[in-house]
């Protein structure tokens, strides 16, 4: 069965989320510098079937752009290129960092562990799948 799989875009990394096959739940998956982005992906899909990418859509609370809107705006052409069997959708990230925060911290995890921005940017894309997926479930 396929996967939804979702990307935190980020200037120096992305965060990686994929749902398990069913599509119910999504799990932080990892985390990699944005440049070697695309290397990843490419390397991922060949070996795991992915029907939906959903990728973070940075904005501001009056829905204007944010300063990472127009890298998320740049990516995803290349994306669509790059492999253009695969759909990509945006989906509304806002208060999503805030969330993963919130969540590592919950963790009981030790001071530096919670700081690492790694695993916040991975821990927003999942927070991102499992939104995308609770407004559309699986039939």
């Amino acid at each position: 069965m396929a996967r939804i799989l979702a990307l935190d875009y980020g200037k120096k990394r992305t965060g990686i989320a994929v749902t398990d096959p069913l599509k119910i739940i999504a799990t932080a998956l990892d985390t990699v510098a944005t440049d070697q982005l695309i290397g990843y992906l490419k390397k991922y899909f060949s070996t795991e079937t992915v029907e939906l990418v959903v990728i973070g859509y940075p904005l501001n609370f009056d829905d204007t752009s944010t300063h990472a809107t127009p890298l998320v705006d740049k990516f995803i052409p290349k994306f669509k290129h790059v492999f253009p069997h695969i759909p990509i959708v945006t989906w509304d990230e806002r208060m999503t960092s805030q969330m993963a925060a919130q969540t590592i911290a919950q963790l009981g995890l030790r001071k530096k562990d919670r700081e690492q921005k790694e695993r916040l940017d991975a821990v927003s894309a999942a927070i991102i799948l499992q939104e995308y997926l609770a407004a559309h479930p699986t039939p």
